[in-house]
């Protein structure tokens, strides 16, 4: 993993090494800055974790692949053409298409468990570092002194 820190949030949870999973440059620049608007967010509003790493990067992969399908589609269309010469060809669904709306349901479904969609906001709670505020119990459970 890549050691690159948004201010607060490379201790909890480090940026992942873009460069290892993506090839195009500009895909890269992209994971980069969706990870650090999301880190970003999450660390002001106190929702950073170490254990929301890997959802944290699956989200932001989830952005990219949507990105690259989107272009796809945007040039070529939601629905490839037949084959020419091949009379039983027939118009399908761009695999592109399918691929972006998949991106989008994934990505729609991790925003809402980090609390980033707007309707899921108010639900999204503070992580809890720390210790445990003190009980009664605890003084009955100290040890004994030699």
């Amino acid at each position: 993993m890549n050691v690159v820190s948004i201010d607060g949030t490379g201790e909890i949870a480090p940026e992942p090494d873009w460069e290892s999973l993506f090839s195009d440059v500009l895909e890269v620049a992209g994971a980069r800055e969706h990870w650090r608007i999301i880190t970003t967010e999450l660390r002001e509003r106190q929702l950073m974790a170490a254990g929301n790493a890997h959802a944290l990067q699956r989200l932001v992969i989830a952005y990219v692949l949507y990105d690259r399908a989107v272009r796809e589609v945007a040039e070529h269309g939601a629905v490839t053409k037949p084959r020419r010469g091949n009379s039983k060809a027939i118009a399908r669904t761009s695999p592109h298409f399918t691929v972006m709306r998949e991106a989008a349901s994934d990505a729609a479904v991790l925003e809402q468990e980090f609390g980033l969609s707007p309707r899921r906001r108010a639900a999204a709670t503070k992580v809890q570092h720390g210790k445990k505020a003190p009980r009664a119990a605890d003084k009955y459970r100290t040890p004994k002194q030699a």
